[in-house]
Formats: structure tokens, sequence, C-alpha cells
């Protein structure tokens, strides 16, 4: 997990949108992005955590250092890092590092509890973040050496999301090729909302682990980018990774989905997810369900690309059991950009005294998913579905 890597995918530059006309130039692209091995988190040879600052992108390419658990909750907390996966991964990094404090600084029991608590408190929605952390809890449990069993597990966290992610491409590539040819060979346009790509996992992504495995095979993709407002995560990073790597791409604003539906113009809409049920509903990044309801209208194919990691089989209903996260308002009354003299500030967009609401999520139901697409394959979107891919999950 050498920083190294990831310095030299982050050189790929941006390119005239007609160098990327050629399928086969853009799968040379994407092979080369992918083959450097870019990384969201990585650790140092004094075994420090890295991350990208992904509140500076796309405009600049910012690494944060996290030395201490408190800066793993900071990161998480006001979004250096997001995404399901990553906000895992770095939690458990953050536990390793409370585990290195308190050897070097030679303190209680109690100082690793207070890491854990103060973590599993860092984001509410994200399931996966408290997976990383009963995993972390569990390794710690059995341990004899606590330090150099917390690298382990955290390091096995991590090694292990990148592999999931690329089976989720091997199992959604299908749909892709499946539509390709149906369209005999023609463009393949797909819909995505917020950042479910690699930046909010560790190398492949999620909805863009089979959109880049489609690229890598000559065929040929257009994806519709969702702005995602209020933090434009859409604008910010999907555009900007799939830029990176090559991909056709045009950028929307949120409202936009349900009228290129209506008009054909697109094929297929994979979303990713923070938390999904028993039964299959799920919880992403506010706006989804919208989405979903303009695909169920139009009859467009709606999937979920997720890790198993992402299942909490301990609820059924997502509408009423999943806890919502709502954020400062500001995110929503200022708009942060480049200005023409290339500086970076933060707009006011309302009347300074107008409140505003900042859900972070909302729960698409299962009956609005055409099905859901794991490591293990594809299943529906239903507690019979998922047991039959993850038949140990049954007394969870």
């Amino acid at each position: 997990m050498g920083k190294a890597r990831l310095c030299r995918s982050s050189q790929i530059g941006v390119r005239p949108l007609i160098f990327f006309q050629s399928p086969f130039i853009r799968a040379f692209l994407l092979y080369y992005a992918m083959s450097t091995k870019l990384r969201t988190i990585w650790t140092t040879p004094s075994r420090h955590i890295e991350v990208i600052d992904q509140r500076k992108l796309p405009h600049e390419f910012v690494v944060v250092s996290l030395k201490t658990y408190q800066d793993a909750d900071l990161a998480i907390r006001n979004m250096t890092v997001r995404g399901a996966p990553l906000i895992g991964a770095t939690a458990a990094y953050g536990i390793y590092l409370a585990v290195r404090q308190m050897i070097e600084k030679g303190l209680e029991g109690s100082f690793l509890d207070e890491a854990f608590s103060t973590l599993r408190a860092s984001r509410p929605t994200a399931v996966n973040l408290f997976w990383a952390l009963d995993r972390m809890q569990s390794a710690l449990d059995n341990a004899h050496d606590f330090l150099e069993a917390a690298w382990t597990e955290a390091s096995k966290i991590v090694e292990e999301d990148i592999e999931t992610c690329r089976m989720i491409g091997v199992h959604g590539l299908p749909l892709i090729e499946a539509l390709a040819t149906k369209k005999n060979g023609a463009v393949v346009n797909i819909l995505t909302h917020c950042n479910a790509g690699m930046l909010g996992c560790i190398e492949w992504g999620t909805i863009t682990s089979p959109i880049y495995q489609a690229v890598q095979k000559g065929i040929k993709v257009h994806v519709w980018v969702d702005e995602t407002r209020p933090r434009n995560q859409g604008a910010n990073l999907t555009a900007y990774e799939l830029t990176k790597h090559g991909v056709d791409h045009t950028l929307v604003v949120d409202n936009t989905g349900g009228h290129l539906m209506q008009h054909g113009m697109v094929d297929l809409v994979i979303v990713g997810t923070d938390r999904t049920t028993r039964q299959g509903d799920v919880a992403n990044k506010i706006g989804t369900y919208l989405k979903a309801l303009a695909a169920k209208d139009n009859q467009i194919p709606f999937y979920v690309a997720l890790p198993s990691t992402t299942l909490d089989m301990t609820i059924q209903n997502g509408l009423t059991e999943i806890p919502i996260e709502e954020r400062d308002q500001n995110e929503v009354k200022y708009v942060v950009g480049k200005t023409t003299s290339g500086q970076i500030e933060s707009v006011l967009i309302c009347p300074e005294n107008t409140k505003a609401a900042n859900y972070g999520f909302d729960v698409t139901p299962a009956r609005l998913v055409s099905g859901l697409i794991t490591e293990r394959g594809i299943c529906e979107a239903s507690e019979a579905g998922i047991l039959s891919l993850f038949p140990e999950f049954e007394q969870r």
C-alpha cells in the first residue's frame, strides 16, 4: 500500500474530451490507471496512515496524515474521507492508531474503550463503520500482541475491500454487456448518483467497478453524473475519477434524471448504498429515492452495487429503522468552488437568515430495486434473495 503508487496515478492529467473518443484509448487509460494502484488510504514506512482530503477535490490534491485515532475520527466526521467502505477502513486504522497511542503513552485500557466509542459516533448511517469496529474489537479480544493484531486486521479489511469491489464489477459487467449487445454496440448510457466510486472505497469502487471493467473490454459507455447537492460529490468526485480513468461522462443537475429517462437517454441506473436492510431497502445519498421512482415509471433497470459489509441483517424496515444523518445547514446554504481567479471560495446562495434542512440520506424501498450487485453475484432485493447468496447471514 505504498504512497508512491498513489502519487504515480495522481499524475494522470485531464485531457480534452475529444481525446477520449476512441474506446481503445479509453480502455488503455483505464488499464494504466488501475494498474498503478491508486488508493484512497495507504500506510507510510513508519506505519502512519495517509488519506486523500476529498473535500479539496477536484481542484487540489491534498494528502492528510492520520497519526492519532482522533485524527481518524475527525477525518470521518468532516468528510475528509467518505463512502461507507472507506469510512470503515479509516475507522479500523483509527483503532490501530489508538492502540499505538495507548502503548506509547502507557495509557489504561479505558483509552481504547473511549476510542471505540468515539469512532462509533462519528457517522450514524454507514453500517460499514460498525462492522469494521466490531471486527477490530474481535481481533483485539483474542490478541496477545495488541499492536500487531490491530495492524494486521485493519490491513486485511483494506485488502478484502479491494477484492470485494473487483468482484462486484465482475458480476455487474454482464448487465452492461447485455445492454451493449441489445443496442448493437451503441453507447450504453448509465446514470448514477453521488460517488460510490473508488474514492468512496479503496480502489475499484462499487458502482464504478462494472463500468471500469466494461470500458476495459472496449464497450462504449457514457455516464450521466448527478452533481449530488449539497456537497456535490458527483460533480467533485465522480466526475474527477471518471476523468482520471478516461470514461466518457456528462455532469447534470440532480433533477435532470427523470427528463433523461423519459426521452430514452438512460439505459441503466446504478447507485451505491450506505446501509441495506434484511428485506432489501436501501439507504443512499439524499435524492436516490427520486431516481428510483423515475426509473420505475420509465421501465429502466435500477441496480444497487454493494459489498456484503453494507448489509444490516438486524433491521427490516429501512424507512423506520435506519438512522438518517442530519448535517450542518451551511452545507446547503453555501457552495464551495473555484473562482475565475483560481481561488477556492465558499459562496452564500440564499438570504443569510434563511433556514436550511440537510438530510444526508434517504431510503429506497426494495420494491423499486431491480437487483443487488454483490461480490457473490446479483440477487433480488429481498431477504430470500440476500440469503440465497449469503446463507451465513440468516442468524444475524
